[in-house]
């Protein structure tokens, strides 16, 4: 089965302003990694649209509202203290959240073995009622609870290797005990937020925070011994994957040493996990990475341990 693609032009058109990390040359880095040769086999898809109540299944209308009426005719606009948003946002932001729902069909369908969303703006910020740390809609959520509404799956797990932990999809999860989020991630660091004690109504959150300066080693240990054990025994009929390259040691905003190896490696085995336990069905979706050559090569990694699944 092939490896989709999906992405759009109108996700280059958010624009946090100048000098914000979280830039359009980001997923002109991830694409141009993803021309080479070796992705010739990716099946290419334009990301739809998100409908509406496919929004609402995650955020309150008055949160949907709020992000849409709040995007500027010219320059920019201040959601909170990181997030920004420009003309081009709405419209990446709905191409973003509608991303997942297309892979999630598209893999349910069997038209395609797994997929990754190229896309942005990020998502795994953004809580129900609030955007927050560059995200406006919450993507993977709103992927997994399609799932469960146009497909009727009930037990969806997101694993999230962002540098940052992913505090918006763990609100949206956490009183909710068939829906699963495992995360790796520095601690101390912004939000807050992972805590290993962050359990969820019926321990179906699991926190594996890593301290600066940590790596490939303890990166593979947690995954080993914590987020893999704990997603097998959870029995997804889905994964999910917040695919951040954050954690890189070449990136700026945080402190730990991945390297791009490891994504693959990490990659190698969520797919293997997939395979044993939901008949392969994965999506993941492009969360943070702020160094550009990193971030290529580590997407680039990520995806081709996918077709390689």
């Amino acid at each position: 089965m092939t490896t989709q693609l999906y992405t759009h032009p109108s996700c280059l058109g958010h624009d946090p302003g100048p000098m914000h990390p979280e830039r359009p040359e980001r997923l002109g880095a991830v694409m141009a990694a993803l021309e080479m040769e070796e992705f010739n086999g990716l099946a290419r898809r334009e990301a739809p649209r998100v409908e509406r109540e496919q929004l609402l299944r995650v955020h309150p209308a008055e949160h949907v509202d709020f992000v849409l009426t709040s995007v500027p005719e010219v320059g920019n606009a201040a959601l909170d203290a990181d997030t920004f948003i420009s003309p081009g946002s709405g419209e990446a932001a709905l191409r973003a959240a509608g991303a997942l729902c297309a892979a999630a069909d598209a893999v349910i369908a069997r038209e395609a073995g797994n997929a990754f969303c190229a896309v942005r703006p990020p998502g795994h910020h953004a809580e129900p009622s609030r955007p927050m740390g560059f995200c406006l809609f919450n993507n993977v959520a709103v992927g997994a609870l399609h799932l469960r509404e146009a497909h009727g799956l009930k037990r969806i797990a997101v694993m999230d290797f962002d540098v940052h932990h992913g505090n918006g999809t763990q609100a949206a999860f956490w009183d909710d005990a068939d829906l699963f989020f495992a995360s790796t991630h520095q601690m101390p660091l912004y939000p807050g937020s992972g805590a290993a004690h962050e359990r969820g109504v019926a321990d179906n959150i699991l926190n594996v925070p890593l301290p600066p300066g940590a790596g490939s080693r303890e990166f593979r240990a947690a995954m080993t011994e914590s987020v893999l054990p704990a997603l097998k025994a959870f029995k997804p009929e889905f994964l999910l994957v917040s695919a951040g390259f954050d954690a890189h040691a070449d990136d700026p905003l945080a402190s730990l040493a991945l390297r791009e190896e490891d994504y693959g490696w990490a990659t190698a085995e969520l797919a293997s996990l997939a395979n044993e336990v939901c008949d392969g069905r994965l999506v993941s979706t492009l969360e943070g990475g702020y160094d550009l050559g990193a971030l290529g090569r580590s997407a680039a990694a990520h995806v081709r341990a996918l077709m390689q699944a």
